[in-house]
């Protein structure tokens, strides 16, 4: 594995450090390698856009992104964002960081998922969603040129068969709290019916 892509570094502070071995220990290589892409991802284009942001606070939230998906949070009624965002905030609680920086990395995890709204707030939090984005579904991979995405996937493979991979990690993640996140368990189970908006808005309790 490599932690220098194109003058893009994983942070070598004992923070970073230990974030990496926590987030290694707790998820399996297509979590961990989709993770480490999701920070350089940002990174990159944090740096093409001329960013101002703190690659120790990046890194954090990008390497929990999804440890609400994993064995540890099974059992949570939480979204896995929240789970994973809750995780950076204890995690962070251990070192001498602000409130603000700490609540800065709780949004960026627990928002990764959401589109359009990370992109107004710190660097950090749109980073993290834009990220998310490339290694997911390849939004914004114009903007790369080859050999930095050959790079990248060089040292934190990503295999041809990523999206159904990462499909089932959600529904491993995701099953028994359907109502907590999106269409993963539509998916893996064709009976499953979701309550819309709609419904929850025309099943509303208010009395008129």
């Amino acid at each position: 594995m490599t932690n220098d892509i194109f003058g893009v570094r994983i942070p070598d502070s004992k923070m970073a450090r230990d974030v990496t071995q926590l987030i290694r220990n707790a998820e399996d290589d297509l979590l961990f390698y989709h993770s480490t892409r999701v920070y350089f991802w940002g990174a990159l284009i944090g740096t093409r856009k001329r960013l101002t942001f703190d690659p120790e606070f990046l890194y954090t939230a990008a390497m929990f992104h999804d440890i609400g998906l994993t064995d540890g949070y099974r059992e949570s009624q939480l979204p896995f964002e929240v789970d994973g965002a809750n995780a950076a905030r204890e995690f962070l609680e251990n070192y001498s960081i602000s409130e603000r920086d700490i609540q800065k990395v709780w949004t960026a995890v627990a928002l990764h998922t959401t589109p359009d709204i990370p992109e107004y707030m710190h660097p950090e939090i749109a980073l993290v969603q834009e990220g998310y984005e490339m290694d997911v579904v390849g939004r914004g991979s114009d903007y790369f040129q080859s050999e930095q995405r050959q790079a990248v996937i060089a040292a934190y493979p990503r295999s041809k068969d990523f999206n159904r991979e990462i499909i089932e990690a959600f529904y491993q993640g995701v099953k028994r709290r359907p109502d907590s996140t999106f269409d993963i368990v539509a998916l893996k189970e064709p009976n499953f019916r979701r309550a819309s908006l709609c419904s929850i808005f025309l099943g509303s309790h208010w009395k008129h």
